[in-house]
């Protein structure tokens, strides 16, 4: 399976009011879906949506703007119509040609940037907010589906791999195949550090060799950072004791020892 070529950076618009609620891209399908199938339940198909869900929806959007969007008729589930109003059909022109025209501002924006340097990762990463004290960005190189979980391997820079292990329905879900862009996410307390070389023999799927390039000690624990190749960093939360017992000095080659069960994926 292969992927289509990365498609150019997509802009969308979220409205909001007060503390009524927001209307983004997935409310502004359903108000399509019910223009076009006119009722809400056939839209809630659509979309893949319980009826209360595509209901409580319908509220927020009419709610939000001073003339509602939908007029919702008697029937409920069973399938009473419910019209789009005039007001409606505006909106999702008005968000149609709004849309269009931040998706060209910004098509303009990302050829403008220099050194091939790709806008969407660059806006994604900056809004990015995880708990996870690591997180690398790779291409996903191989997948290894079994019965019920799959192992991902990601390629987070020349010769340097990440292999994860999550559910063969979280793979598919996320589309995880060869070619796809993610990110690792790895807490630091799952960083096992050792001292060796790459033969070290353990039963973690990862041993990634670095340089310590940085620590920083507390009264119970330290933080080391090893830096893998040129410009990816893994850092690792471990006891004091353990730190200066392995003798963690900065420029000290170390092993991170990573279980495939520790290491969570995402997508853009």
């Amino acid at each position: 399976m292969t992927l289509p070529p990365d498609p150019a950076l997509h802009a969308t618009i979220l409205l909001a009011k007060d503390q009524t609620g927001r209307v983004g891209a997935d409310r502004i399908a359903l108000l399509r879906a019910i223009r076009d199938g006119g009722s809400i339940t056939s839209a809630a198909k659509v979309v893949g949506l319980s009826y209360k869900a595509a209901w409580d929806a319908v509220q927020v959007m009419n709610n939000l703007f001073d003339r509602p969007l939908v007029l919702p008729a008697a029937g409920g589930k069973d399938g009473g119509a419910s019209p789009i109003t005039e007001a409606g059909v505006a909106v999702l022109d008005g968000y149609a040609v709004a849309e269009a025209e931040l998706a060209s501002a910004m098509a303009r924006i990302e050829a403008s940037v220099s050194n091939g340097l790709s806008l969407k990762p660059l806006l994604w990463g900056i809004g990015m907010k995880t708990s996870a004290r690591n997180v690398l960005r790779g291409t996903v190189s191989r997948v290894t589906p079994g019965t019920i979980d799959a192992e991902v391997t990601l390629a987070v820079a020349d010769g340097v791999e990440i292999v994860a292990t999550i559910t063969r329905g979280s793979a598919e879900d996320l589309g995880l195949v060869p070619g796809a862009t993610a990110l690792a996410l790895i807490k630091s307390s799952f960083v096992i550090l050792a001292r060796g070389d790459e033969s070290l023999r353990t039963s973690a799927r990862n041993t990634l060799a670095g340089t310590v390039i940085a620590r920083e000690d507390g009264a119970i624990s330290s933080e080391v950072t090893l830096e893998l190749t040129l410009g990816k960093t893994l850092t690792a939360t471990l006891t004091k004791e353990s730190a200066e017992a392995l003798d963690l000095q900065i420029g000290t080659r170390a092993l991170a020892l990573i279980k495939a069960s520790h290491v969570i994926l995402a997508v853009e």
